[in-house]
This record gives structure tokens, C-alpha cells and sequence, in this order.
């Protein structure tokens, strides 16, 4: 078994990527995209199935000439270095750009997304790609959060994940503080109430410098960020809430509105 090989397989576990800076890209799609994104690509391993379609064959000649180096293997050793099904022939080690706190900027009219303990990595990927469909400035991965760089949350980003400034691991003591050295208006997405105090959609100027926060599927914002926020309601019919995706994605759309329509 080739090093490399060996690095797929500790890539799986979640210690070992944050140790190394490190994740897997799986499929012809999410490797394009990492290529245009000039992400590097440390390695990639590859079988006969990679080369089954053109896009496949185009994708193994951008690899090569660049001078990425590539393991052939056989079709079943492949589907075992890899987290999905149907992994296209390809398996890539990347090494995805990392941002500081402070170049998840915010200029006028802009919106944080701020991931409180969102678990499941399909949410937070679609989140992701939300983030960047409705021009958000970034996002913020609280400790507790489903890892940006987990399989699962890159395949959901469909790519948005190299092009979106993010944070993780972020505690959230230092997202408070960030809110207020920006000067942030900070919401809650919270589920829809008759309680008056719960703004909705309606209510919010997105096009003041704001955080929205998501919390978790099952436990919604924790205490010691909802405390300092305003609650945030994404009006709904016949359900109480949405998941956190899907909250997500309308309230950006609101805010992407709003925003389009100021002169």
C-alpha cells in the first residue's frame, strides 16, 4: 500500500484532518472544483472507472499535467478508500485554504452565517453553497459544528466551501467579540411563534452589517449567543420550523433581496 493510500484511509478521521490541514475531495465534480479554485492537490488516487467518461479522461490530463501525482488502483480498492458509493474513479488529497477571523470581513449590507452546533455535514455543506448563492460574507463553524472539511459537508458545499471564507473551531466567547468589534445587528434563527417579540423576515434591515446565527437541529442557538440576539423567525404554515439548511437559504435569499433593491 502506497503512502498515500495510507494518508486516505487517516484522512477519514476527524483528528487527523485538522492535524494535518488536510481533506479528501471524492468524485470528478468536487476535484474540478478545487482545480479552479487553485486549491492543491496533494495526490489523488484513481481507477479504471475515472476514465469511463470524457469528463473523467479530461480530469486525469489536468492532474497529470500538472505534475500531480496519482496512484492507479482497481475499482473495489478505491471504493474502499472512499466515504461514498460511487466515487467516480477518483479519491484526492487537498489541502483547502484556511481564512482568519478577521478576513471573514464585513462591508456594508453584508451577512455572517454563524454555525452553532449545526451536526449534520449535509446541513452545514448546503449552508455553505447557500452562502455563497446569496452573497454572504462568510461563514462562522462553532465549536460543536459539523466539520467544513468533513466528506460529507464538501460533497453538500458542491465546491462553495473553497470559495467562501470561513472560520472554524471558533468558540463562542470570540464570535461575541467579533460582533461587536464589527459592529454587528445579531439575530437568532429561531422556529416561527405568535410571540411578539420574535421579528420576522419582514422586520429585519439586511442591509445594516449583521450575524445570523443557526443552531443545532435538535437544540436550536445555545444560550450564551442567544442572550446577546435578536430572534429571528422564518414565517411558516402547518410546520414550526425548518431545518437548518432550508432556515438558511431563506433567510439569505431575504437578505440578498433586500439588498439588490437598495440604491
Amino acid at each position: 500500500m502506497s503512502s498515500l493510500q495510507t494518508t486516505i484511509r487517516d484522512l477519514r478521521r476527524r483528528k487527523a484532518r485538522e492535524r494535518r490541514g488536510l481533506a479528501l475531495a471524492e468524485g470528478v465534480r468536487l476535484v474540478e472544483e478545487a482545480l479552479a479554485a487553485g486549491v492543491p492537490v496533494r495526490g489523488a488516487v484513481v481507477s479504471p472507472a475515472l476514465e469511463a467518461t470524457s469528463r473523467g479522461q479530461t480530469l486525469k490530463s489536468m492532474l497529470t499535467e500538472r505534475g500531480i501525482r496519482l496512484v492507479e488502483v482497481g475499482v473495489g480498492e478505491l471504493d474502499q478508500l472512499a466515504d461514498t458509493e460511487q466515487p467516480q474513479g477518483i479519491v484526492a488529497v487537498i489541502e483547502p485554504r484556511e481564512w482568519s477571523l478577521a478576513e471573514v470581513a464585513v462591508a456594508p449590507g453584508s451577512v455572517v452565517l454563524v454555525l452553532d452546533g449545526v451536526q449534520d455535514p449535509g446541513n452545514a455543506g448546503a449552508i455553505l453553497r447557500a452562502a455563497e448563492a446569496f452573497g454572504a460574507t462568510g461563514v462562522m463553524f462553532l465549536k460543536g459544528t459539523a466539520s467544513p472539511f468533513n466528506p460529507k459537508t464538501l460533497r453538500a458545499s458542491a465546491g462553495s466551501l473553497f470559495r467562501v471564507p470561513f472560520v472554524h473551531s471558533i468558540d463562542a466567547e470570540l464570535a461575541r467579540a467579533a460582533f461587536k468589534q464589527n459592529k454587528l445587528d445579531v439575530y437568532a434563527g429561531v422556529p416561527f411563534t405568535a410571540q411578539n417579540h420574535v421579528k420576522s423576515l419582514a422586520g429585519v434591515d439586511f442591509t445594516r452589517k449583521c450575524a445570523v446565527i443557526i443552531g443545532s437541529e435538535g437544540q436550536g442557538v445555545s444560550q450564551k449567543l442567544h442572550a446577546g440576539a435578536i430572534d429571528l423567525a422564518v414565517p411558516t404554515v402547518g410546520v414550526e420550523s425548518l431545518n437548518a439548511a432550508m432556515a438558511a437559504s431563506v433567510i439569505l435569499y431575504e437578505a440578498r433581496r433586500q439588498r439588490s433593491l437598495k440604491p
